[in-house]
C-alpha cells in the first residue's frame, strides 16, 4: 500500500487503541461503522472486561494490512492473499485473511501489542474506510498467554503428545497453539498452516460435535457430549466438556451428572491426566443455559 494509507490506518488504530485501553467505548463507539455502533454491546463489554488488563498500555502497532473488497455484492467468502508467497504457499512474511459476507469497500486489519504488568495481549481492529476516515469495523483484544504459555510451547507439547501416541492431547494443543499465534480468528500464517496440517494428522475420529454428539455412560445413564476444548483458569489448563442435558433447574442433580461425566471421561481417555490440571463439565439445557462443575485433576480418582 502507498505511504499515506499505511500511516493513516497506523494512526487510527493507535488512536482508537487508546480509547480502548482508557476504557472509553463511547469515543469508540462515536468512531465506528454505522452497523456495529447501533450493536455496540459485545464491544463495550471487551473494552470493560479487559480495561484492568490494558490501563496505561503504550500499544505498539504492527504493519497493517489493506484488503480491498471490489464488486457491488458482499462476498459470500472474501479470501485475502497478503505479502509473498513461494512455491510451497505461505512465506514468515505473509498472512491470509479469510472474511464471510463481506461487504464491498477497503478495510484496514492492523494489531497492537500491549505488554503491561497484566500481562502481554493483542488488541486488533478491522477498519473500514469512509470518505477519508477509517472508521472501526470490529474489535478483537487476546491474551498472547494461556495458563502462562505462548503458541509456541503449546505447538511444542502437541508435537510430544503425538510422539507418545497421545492423538486426543496432540490434537487440542495444536488447536490452542493456532488460536494463540493469530490474533483475529479469521487469519492464518505459514506457521498456523503448518499446525493445522499437523493437527490434521492426529484429529481423532471420535470427537463429538453438535452434529454429532459423543455418547458416553455413566451410572447406568448415557450422556451425549457435544464440546470438548481446552481453556485456561490462571496458571491452570483446564479441559472443558459440554453436554446435553434436558433440565438442569435442580442444581444438585446436575451437580452429580456433572460429576459422573468428568470420571466417565477419563476413565475413557486416561491420557487428559497427563495435560490438564483440572476437567469443567457444563449441563447445558435446550435453552442454552448451562451448569457447571469444576474439578482438579488430583482429587478425579
Amino acid at each position: 500500500m502507498d505511504a499515506t494509507t499505511q500511516e493513516a490506518l497506523t494512526n487510527a488504530a493507535q488512536t482508537y487503541f487508546q480509547m480502548v485501553a482508557a476504557g472509553d467505548a463511547a469515543s469508540l463507539q462515536q468512531n465506528s461503522i454505522a452497523s456495529l455502533a447501533t450493536n455496540f454491546a459485545g464491544i463495550q463489554n471487551a473494552i470493560k472486561e479487559n480495561q484492568p488488563n490494558l490501563a496505561g498500555v503504550k500499544g505498539t502497532a504492527r504493519g497493517p494490512f489493506l484488503l480491498q473488497a471490489t464488486g457491488s455484492a458482499p462476498l459470500a467468502h472474501a479470501e485475502f492473499l497478503c505479502g509473498v508467497f513461494g512455491p510451497s504457499g505461505q512465506t514468515a512474511e505473509s498472512a491470509v485473511f479469510m472474511i464471510p459476507n463481506l461487504p464491498p469497500g477497503n478495510y484496514g486489519i492492523v494489531t497492537v501489542d500491549a505488554a503491561g504488568s497484566q500481562g502481554a495481549y493483542t488488541v486488533t481492529f478491522v477498519l473500514q474506510q469512509e470518505s477519508e476516515a477509517w472508521k472501526v469495523g470490529g474489535l478483537y483484544i487476546k491474551a498472547v498467554d494461556a495458563a502462562a504459555h505462548d503458541g509456541k510451547w503449546f505447538a511444542q507439547r502437541a508435537d510430544e503428545f503425538k510422539a507418545k501416541g497421545q492423538t486426543r492431547n496432540a490434537w487440542l494443543y495444536f488447536q490452542e497453539a493456532r488460536e494463540l499465534l493469530v490474533p483475529v480468528p479469521f487469519m492464518s500464517t505459514m506457521m498456523t498452516d503448518k499446525l493445522y496440517d499437523e493437527a490434521q494428522s492426529v484429529k481423532p475420529a471420535d470427537l463429538p460435535s453438535n452434529d454429532a454428539p459423543m455418547t458416553l455412560s455413566a451410572g447406568g445413564k448415557s450422556y451425549a457430549l457435544t464440546t470438548l476444548f481446552p481453556a485456561p483458569v490462571g496458571n491452570d489448563l483446564e479441559l472443558i466438556v459440554k453436554y446435553q442435558s434436558p433440565d438442569i433447574s435442580d442444581t444438585g442433580k446436575t451437580y452429580q451428572d456433572n460429576l459422573a461425566v468428568i470420571k466417565a471421561l477419563l476413565a475413557r481417555y486416561p491420557e487428559f491426566r497427563d495435560a490438564f490440571d483440572g476437567v469443567v463439565a457444563r449441563a447445558v439445557a435446550p435453552s442454552g443455559q448451562d451448569y457447571g462443575t469444576m474439578m482438579p485433576m488430583k482429587e478425579i480418582k
